[in-house]
């Protein structure tokens, strides 16, 4: 049976998005050196939504395996999540997130994304951050999309031993390495008096 040309750019289609899923439209057509409309007749025949709503329905099912750390606190946008295993959260850095004098991203907002993801990786009811070993490589301006990716390396008891890359399109622009530590069923509840 032959397959046709058609079925071999939809398969590399489904391969490319498998490994990347945050690829344009545009993107893709420089990839499989077609069209963009081509890209988006072959993305509707395959049931393959936009990038935008890609992104949505990532983030809706990874929101909901959530259990060390709420919704709230994650920075950025949680994508996909895998407890245990790994997760991937995109953070857009606007103008407000640079130093004035530099346009540099300030270096906290990079950190907060990548351990708040390490905490969301977690499969406990609560983490919390022991040690984190963190590398930044490139500077970072507003307009920058960054994609962090964490991978649980290894777990000793509470201990998880978690790696968090960001990259900025293909780039690597920090590293860290956290121990991030789970804790019993407990919640710390503050009140308004005591603050």
């Amino acid at each position: 049976m032959n397959i046709s040309k058609k079925q071999i750019r939809q398969q590399r289609l489904l391969k490319e998005l498998e490994k990347n899923p945050f690829l344009t439209d545009e993107q893709l057509a420089q990839t499989l050196k077609v069209s963009i409309q081509t890209i988006r007749l072959d993305r509707l025949g395959k049931g393959i939504p936009e990038l935008r709503e890609r992104t949505r329905q990532m983030a809706e099912n990874a929101q909901n395996k959530l259990q060390a750390i709420s919704s709230k606190d994650i920075v950025g946008d949680l994508l996909d999540l895998e407890l245990g295993k790994s997760g991937i959260s995109m953070m857009n850095v606007t103008p407000d997130m640079v130093m004035a004098k530099t346009g540099i991203a300030r270096g906290h907002f990079m950190f907060a994304q990548a351990n708040t993801l390490a905490l969301a990786v977690v499969d406990a009811p609560a983490a919390l951050t022991g040690v984190g070993n963190v590398k930044y490589k490139v500077p970072i301006y507003a307009g920058a999309n960054l994609i962090a990716k964490a991978e649980v390396i290894r777990k000793e008891d509470k201990k998880y031993f978690i790696w968090v890359k960001i990259r900025n399109n293909s780039q690597e622009v920090f590293r860290a390495k956290f121990i991030v530590v789970s804790l019993p069923n407990e919640r710390i509840v503050l009140h308004e008096d005591s603050c």
